[in-house]
């Protein structure tokens, strides 16, 4: 369930933060006329993303046992794959965010209704279908027969929503670098855990070998029914009795990307393009701020 929280907790909070930044900029240059178009093109991000998210759930349900293994599996790794980019770009571009939507907000205002509804939907609509995806794969991979899983998205949803709200208000402040970083590593940590579990579903569905060829097997030791057997399926998606394979591709993805993506960020060219760019990014939303009030 925590891992599950976790999710809920860092992609609700990025879409919040997003909401309230695009909000709390209109309301202060006093263009409260565009609120309107901004809250028009949110709602329909969400509603895309619940409807993308139910489609998963009830589509699949309709499949053959190796076809549902074999979508859940290429669905779950496809998951993995954006959340993993998702927090590596987050982390670069989290103390330029606000500077970045402003920018983009600027110009929307310029270009009318139409522009502001599409920049409030792309900016929270990428947010949206990434989550849905990421917590329809791990619902899935930590699901135990209950709803503790989807309990534990739901309150991280609604924990993001209130210090989102908290942060609208000025009653919180973010260091949104250090807290995307923190987060970041911990969602790496689960995100291996849904890419193992991708990984037995393509076994069982007979496109990936080696699924009676066991690393170990611990489940006398951690009864998966068990306490502390459900909480380690349920923050790190752990399996009593993994394959070689699922071994494997876990250690494979966890070891490197956890240690790149912790790594201290260095002074050296790469770094030096970033500020650039991060400067050019400051001065075209000041340009666009100062054109649009002259």
């Amino acid at each position: 369930m925590f891992g599950n929280y976790l999710i809920g907790l860092r992609e609700g909070l990025e879409a919040s933060l997003v909401v309230c930044i695009l909000i709390a900029y209109l309301v202060k240059t006093d263009r409260r006329d565009a609120l309107k178009p901004i809250w028009i093109g949110i709602g329909v991000a969400v509603g895309l993303a619940l409807a993308f998210g139910a489609g998963l759930e009830f589509g699949s349900q309709e499949l053959t046992f190796e076809a549902q293994e074999l979508l859940g599996g290429s669905l779950s790794i496809l998951a993995v794959v954006l959340v993993t980019w998702m927090v590596f770009w987050m982390r670069r571009t989290a103390r330029h965010l606000r500077a970045e939507l402003h920018g983009r907000l600027d110009a929307a205002l310029q270009m009318g209704t139409g522009a502001l509804v599409a920049t409030a939907f792309l900016a929270v609509g990428r947010e949206g279908l990434e989550t849905a995806l990421f917590v329809w794969a791990s619902v899935r991979a930590s699901s135990d027969g209950t709803y503790a899983p989807l309990a534990g998205v739901v309150l991280g949803l609604l924990t993001a929503v209130f210090l989102g709200w908290l942060f609208y208000r000025g009653a919180l402040r973010i260091n949104l670098a250090k807290f995307f970083t923190w987060t970041g590593g911990m969602l790496v940590v689960v995100a291996a855990g849904v890419l193992a579990y991708g990984v037995h579903d393509l076994q069982e569905a007979r496109f990936l070998s080696g699924l009676e060829n066991k690393a170990f097997d611990v489940s006398a030791t951690i009864p998966p029914d068990s306490w502390y057997g459900t909480l380690l399926k349920g923050v790190f998606n752990f399996q009593p009795d993994p394959t070689v394979v699922q071994v494997t591709v876990w250690a494979l993805y966890l070891i490197p990307t956890l240690a790149i993506f912790l790594a201290p960020v260095g002074s050296g060219p790469s770094r030096r393009v970033e500020k650039q760019k991060a400067t050019e990014t400051d001065e075209k939303a000041e340009a666009n701020r100062a054109e649009a009030a002259g």
